[in-house]
């Protein structure tokens, strides 16, 4: 029987490495081999190993995002972190835990709140990781108290495409020694280099939350109900806008502390959005979810905080005249919403509405980038858009992976 001398080669830097799959695509493109280490320095022993082998590599965890970004330029060996999980250290006494990457969202959320502790990063995706939070910087409805991904993490362990670990950051918050790192490789999608553990500050669980909503049958409307909201002294945890498809809009405020003072706040907000208010324990559906299932296109719309309104109803309404279904939820605290349509439209009305999209996210100061598409999308629009500072970026990428071996032409501009 022949022999494959790669295969031989990585099996000899890590036990877990086997041929790759029908299964084991990123982005539709098909990889030839997954290695599953165990440890940081089993997978940095993959990684000098596959750079000694010229291959390339793009990181895997649980694969909920795995559609997004563009396809690797090429793809040879798929690192799954999936057995880089669990809780390393958590120093309860100072809110400060540390995590592999590897490690669900939801399983962690379960050992945080035994101690009545969170990382309060949203999960829109059931199953996420860690590692996959990081590298996409994703976040829901509470960034707009708790902040991002890049405001919670203080500390990271990553290994280089050359196989050289490197530490950033430490286990105390005031401890900035090299907390930039940290932030470089949020956002990055795996193209700086492989995440394995990460240090988050973490915040008290609330005793007590509520949701307060106000329907309303326009979407501009929604949006300056969420602005009487943010102006008034309620310090809401989220502020959420919802725009379904058939039509109207909801307008829905988190507030979160004390049994008292939740319910003394929850009673201000409702007679500041209207007799028409309701308020709940249990979240609205959809919260914190993207509006759109797998196999759609999906976007991620900015503006100015005083431009949501105007943004909600400029997308409605190029939607409108594309003749295309469009929802849109998001954060009107922060100016962060995501847009979602159909996999099945067609795909040039959907690239003719993601150029008007950019166009009205631009008219509010800010930015609209396609996350995820079908492939007949994707080859009909730029899934970035215009891109402040790329040649900083390329450099970036030049000196952490100079052989551009790590997720090829996943990011921003090809890199």
């Amino acid at each position: 029987m022949a022999t494959d001398g790669v295969l031989d080669k990585l099996r000899a830097a890590a036990e877990e490495v086997r041929p790759a799959g029908e299964h084991d695509v990123i982005a539709g493109v098909p990889a030839r081999y997954v290695a599953t280490p165990r440890d940081t320095a089993g997978a940095a022993a993959v990684l000098r190993t596959a750079a000694g082998l010229d291959l390339a590599v793009t990181v895997r965890g649980a694969g909920t995002r795995q559609s997004w970004g563009s396809p690797p330029r090429r793809l040879d060996l798929i690192l799954d972190t999936t057995a880089l999980a669990g809780v390393v250290e958590h120093a309860a006494g100072d809110l400060i835990t540390v995590v592999r990457a590897g490690t669900r969202l939801d399983e962690l959320a379960a050992t945080l709140a035994a101690a009545r502790q969170q990382l309060a990063l949203d999960a829109p995706l059931p199953g996420g990781t860690v590692g996959g939070a990081v590298a996409t910087n994703a976040s829901g409805p509470r960034r707009m108290l708790y902040g991002t991904v890049r405001d919670l993490i203080i500390g990271v362990t990553l290994v280089r495409a050359d196989g050289v670990v490197a530490h950033a950051g430490g286990k105390v918050v005031k401890n900035v020694a090299g907390y930039d790192l940290a932030k470089l490789v949020t956002g990055a999608y795996g193209t700086l280099g492989l995440i394995t553990e990460c240090a988050f500050r973490l915040h008290p669980l609330p005793t007590a939350v509520a949701y307060v909503t106000r329907r309303t049958d326009d979407p501009a409307e929604a949006g300056r109900l969420a602005g009487t909201v943010r102006a008034a002294q309620l310090v809401p945890t989220a502020l959420e806008v919802d725009v379904p498809v058939g039509g109207g809009a909801a307008v829905t405020v988190l507030l979160e502390g004390t049994a008292a003072g939740v319910a003394a706040r929850a009673e201000a907000t409702r007679r500041l959005l209207g007799v028409d208010a309701t308020a709940s324990d249990e979240p609205p559906d959809g919260w914190g979810r993207y509006p759109w299932r797998e196999g759609d296109t999906g976007l991620k719309l900015t503006a100015a905080l005083s431009r949501v309104p105007r943004l909600l109803a400029d997308a409605r309404a190029a939607a409108d005249r594309a003749g295309l279904p469009l929802a849109l939820r998001g954060s009107a605290g922060v100016g962060v919403l995501y847009a979602g349509l159909p996999g099945t439209a067609e795909p040039e009305r959907v690239a003719n509405l993601v150029d008007a999209l950019r166009t009205a996210s631009a008219t509010g100061g800010g930015h609209a980038v396609v996350l995820t598409a079908p492939r007949a999308v994707r080859d009909r629009v730029d899934l970035w858009g215009p891109v402040d500072a790329l040649a900083l970026m390329r450099r970036v990428k030049q000196r952490f992976d100079p052989d551009a071996r790590l997720a090829p032409g996943r990011f921003v501009g090809g890199i």
